[in-house]
């Protein structure tokens, strides 16, 4: 049996004997974000007696880590007088996220069981726009005043530090609030006693707006490698803090929501395992049938050539080839771009430097394919006669157009990510299969172009 599994039958047979005092000595060596995936596979019944029996401190670091359905079942099998102290208990950004999540009928409902001095916090928050910084701010941090000593700097700090949400960095304000610069904590610790606090500043600092994005923010993050990042209000008064843990959070985030559009769907809310089939339907439905529609001009350009196909049914046996060729190249292109954007690598501005890459990468992979073509068709011609006589000009077609379709594709799934971007669209949107049933149709007007070029006089 696993180190999980038989952690999991010994805490279900303490609960089950109530014996929480043996509970607690259990659980104390393991940190609550390895405990609270353990306590999810519980039964609510179980999981609500250990949430009666333990700790506040404990049920409220373990419940920020429980899955959401976990987490809605234990509310329910609480108390009202239990699930407030756990509400309450909550650090104020986990908080958040939780009422965030839930049907605004029951966050209403569970904002009323806060105290006036919680539940103004958590109003607060949640005023603020959705995906926004004020949404993640924690109230949880230190400020001192640049007047006084790191004596009385580190005194405070042991006075009012226990219960914050981090101690690494810590904040220097006037007497109005407003923020003068942020200061990593070993310097206090290195400092003389003595030495007053502006002597420790170097003013080097950078602060979020509680309006600012999350996406702006974790490019700040990553810019600046903090630990913790200030928000301040239009008057530059500190009210909060970011940290790097939710940081991670939203990067993980955000990463899913733009590899579940890069595959061609509206981005899940939920987990998939999770969410209504109904809605996980709905999601993929609408592009699905986006992409069949556009599917439908192939079938359209192909009827626009249709003599061209008669009199050589052979250019027939390409066209899956060709025309999948430029889509999975501008696939690729869309992609690296894509991401490339994201971690700003570069910037709309650059679009023509990304340009003159692409077609330089797509003509290059165009003649390597294209080559790769005509070596195929010569050397099965060599044994057959499935080509016919003019397997040349076949070959020549075929190479000829997987160089235009390859970099057409390419340049198409460059290009469109940016053009979204440029017109407030998120760029993911640009997905892979989209920018491949875009470059199926225009391959297909590429690849007969060429042949009829190559080809009249002879088979056309």
């Amino acid at each position: 049996m696993s180190t999980q599994a038989t952690l999991k039958a010994e805490i279900s047979t303490l609960i089950a004997n109530k014996d929480f005092a043996g509970l607690k000595l259990k659980l104390a060596p393991w940190l609550s974000s390895d405990i609270a995936p353990i306590l999810s596979e519980l039964p609510v019944e179980q999981l609500a007696m250990l949430f009666r029996g333990c700790s506040k401190e404990l049920a409220a670091a373990t419940f920020s880590y429980l899955e959401h359905a976990a987490k809605h079942k234990l509310l329910k099998t609480l108390t009202q007088a239990q699930a407030a102290a756990l509400l309450n208990e909550l650090p104020p950004d986990d908080r958040t996220a939780f009422l965030n999540e839930l049907p605004l009928d029951l966050a209403m409902q569970l904002l009323g069981l806060l105290t006036p001095e919680e539940r103004k916090v958590a109003q607060d928050l949640l005023a603020y726009p959705e995906h926004s910084v004020g949404r993640m701010m924690t109230l949880d941090y230190v400020t001192v005043q640049a007047d006084w000593t790191v004596r009385e700097a580190l005194d405070y700090i042991r006075t009012h530090g226990y219960d914050r949400e981090t101690l690494n960095m810590v904040y220097v304000t006037d007497a109005a609030g407003r923020l003068l610069d942020d200061i990593r904590v070993r310097r206090f610790l290195l400092a003389d006693f003595d030495t007053p606090v502006r002597n420790l500043m170097d003013g080097n600092y950078t602060s979020l707006s509680p309006n600012d994005d999350r996406e702006k923010a974790l490019v700040v993050f990553r810019k600046y490698d903090r630990t913790a990042l200030p928000v301040t209000d239009p008057d530059g008064r500190i009210i909060g803090i970011v940290t790097a843990d939710d940081m991670l959070d939203v990067a993980a985030e955000e990463a899913t929501e733009d590899i579940q559009k890069l595959g061609g769907t509206e981005a899940l809310d939920e987990p998939y395992t999770t969410i209504a089939l109904s809605k996980m339907v709905r999601k993929r439905a609408s592009w699905l049938v986006v992409l069949f529609l556009g599917e439908m001009l192939t079938a359209t350009a192909m009827s626009y050539f249709e003599d061209e196909l008669s009199r050589a049914i052979v250019l027939s046996l390409f066209i899956p080839l060709v025309i999948s060729s430029g889509g999975n190249a501008g696939s690729q292109a869309a992609t690296l771009v894509i991401r490339a954007l994201a971690l700003g690598e570069f910037k709309l501005r650059d679009w023509w430097r990304i340009m003159r890459r692409e077609l330089a990468a797509g003509f290059a992979l165009g003649c390597i394919l294209g080559a790769i073509g005509f070596l195929r068709i010569a050397i099965w011609s060599m044994f057959s006669s499935i080509y016919g006589a003019h397997w040349p000009l076949v070959g020549l077609t075929v190479g000829v157009a997987l160089v235009g379709i390859v970099l057409w594709g390419s340049l198409m799934g460059s290009m469109l990510p940016l053009l979204l971007k440029k017109l407030g669209f998120d760029p993911a949107t640009s997905s892979a299969p989209f920018v491949a049933t875009l470059v199926d149709v225009t391959g297909l007007i590429i690849y007969f172009s060429v042949a009829f070029l190559i080809m009249r006089g002879t088979l056309l």
